[in-house]
């Protein structure tokens, strides 16, 4: 009886930690994209207002990819050495000071900023999934979820303001650049009930205590497959973003519509990055799922580059289908591919540092084409030869098998 009434007594107190956790996430999940898909729409002012190139413009959304890759290995360390709570909060301020001092209007600041926003987002991106598994075993699903919908309509939020809050002379592009610091303060105070409760760490995961292991990614055709399917669906995500506005605009749109059509692509990916995960996870082979979103990314490419403008916002629904598949498959390879909880973390490192190093180059280097041709041309077909790629990692890596 005694038991029975503790139990009823902790009831509201876990369903209230419960609301509280998820609420932290979602705040949470805000910050790790809107830094930088708001980039995109605003990229020419920031290039006309401190006259840098396309290359360096590029370089906005590079930096903090090779911030991914650099950093990723290192971030369950300093979790464990911190505790997850507390370095996701660290990161965070971290995130907050990289905002503000990337919207100063200095060109260094603004690299410098940038190169921190990278490293802060790092170890989100590295730590989510196993704070899920740690803090809710049986509801990862659910979790991942909320926390993917949360990144994916945020970002899409800053892809449609970031112009018209530049076009206001209150603010201009260094405003547009520091608005998303009201979500990274949001989030540092929904996060204090967290630092207060239970902690948890990546200590159960496990270390490996050989060098076997390690070597064996490295010389493992499937987690090259799937680094390779990272490294480009990533390229795909950041170079659109990027750069489709700008594209949008030499077709005849206006910024600040050009900004809200790429809004459509990355709100497009909301069902995808829910269902892809439960249906890859029945399927024996997921190989269906890649033909389904390689037709759509090629497809989408196809009418942009021909200029079809009028059905731009279907290329851009088809765009975003095909990315938020891709994006839930990828995710889904580090699980669908190992048989242990290690594992799946040794792959998702893996593959994060070499899929971002990847993922790294796009955005300079259809910058640089651009200003090499003075054409949209070239890097338009680049975006469908990267489909191609895409499609031939992730086919393999679709396979029933393990590392």
């Amino acid at each position: 009886m005694a038991t029975l009434k503790q139990n009823q007594k902790d009831r509201p107190k876990k369903s209230t930690s419960t609301i509280v956790f998820v609420i932290a996430i979602i705040f949470f999940a805000m910050t790790l994209r809107t830094p930088i898909t708001g980039v995109g729409p605003i990229i020419g002012d920031i290039r006309e207002g401190l006259g840098i190139s396309n290359v360096l413009a590029g370089f906005l959304t590079t930096i903090p990819l090779l911030a991914f890759a650099i950093v990723s290995p290192f971030v369950p360390g300093i979790s464990r050495k911190f505790g997850m709570e507390k370095t996701l909060y660290y990161s965070i301020i971290l995130l907050t000071i990289g905002i503000a001092l990337r919207s100063f209007g200095s060109i260094s600041l603004l690299i410098f900023g940038t190169a921190l926003i990278g490293i802060a987002i790092a170890f989100g991106n590295v730590l989510m999934q196993g704070f899920f598994k740690l803090k809710y075993p049986y509801h990862i699903g659910l979790l991942t979820g909320i926390y993917t919908v949360s990144m994916n309509v945020s970002a899409g939020v800053a892809l449609g303001i970031s112009h018209p809050i530049a076009a206001n002379p209150a603010f201009g592009w260094q405003g547009a650049l520091a608005s998303s610091i009201v979500i990274t303060l949001i989030t540092l105070i929904v996060w204090i009930p967290l630092l207060r409760g239970e902690k948890v760490d990546l200590s159960s995961i496990g270390n490996s205590n050989s060098n076997g292991s390690e070597k064996k990614l490295w010389h493992s055709p499937l987690a090259w497959a799937i680094a390779i399917a990272m490294g480009f669906q990533s390229l795909l995500f950041y170079c659109s973003t990027t750069w489709l506005p700008e594209i949008l605009i030499s077709q005849g749109f206006t910024e600040s519509s050009a900004g809200w059509m790429t809004s459509i692509m990355q709100y497009s990916q909301l069902p995808m990055t829910f269902l892809i995960p439960i249906l890859s996870e029945k399927l024996k082979s997921q190989r269906s799922i890649v033909y389904f979103f390689t037709a759509c990314y090629i497809i989408a490419f196809i009418g942009i580059y021909f200029k079809w403008t009028e059905l731009t916002a279907l290329w851009m629904i088809f765009l975003g289908l095909a990315g938020g598949a891709s994006f839930g498959l990828v995710l889904m390879f580090f699980t669908l591919r190992t048989k242990t909880a290690y594992e799946a973390a040794q792959i998702s490192g893996f593959a994060q540092s070499v899929g971002y190093l990847l993922a790294a180059v796009g955005p300079v280097l259809f910058g640089y084409l651009h200003d090499a041709t003075l054409s949209w041309n070239l890097p338009i077909l680049l975006f469908i030869v990267s489909s191609i790629i895409l499609f031939v990692a992730s086919f393999i890596s679709a396979k029933e098998r393990y590392l």
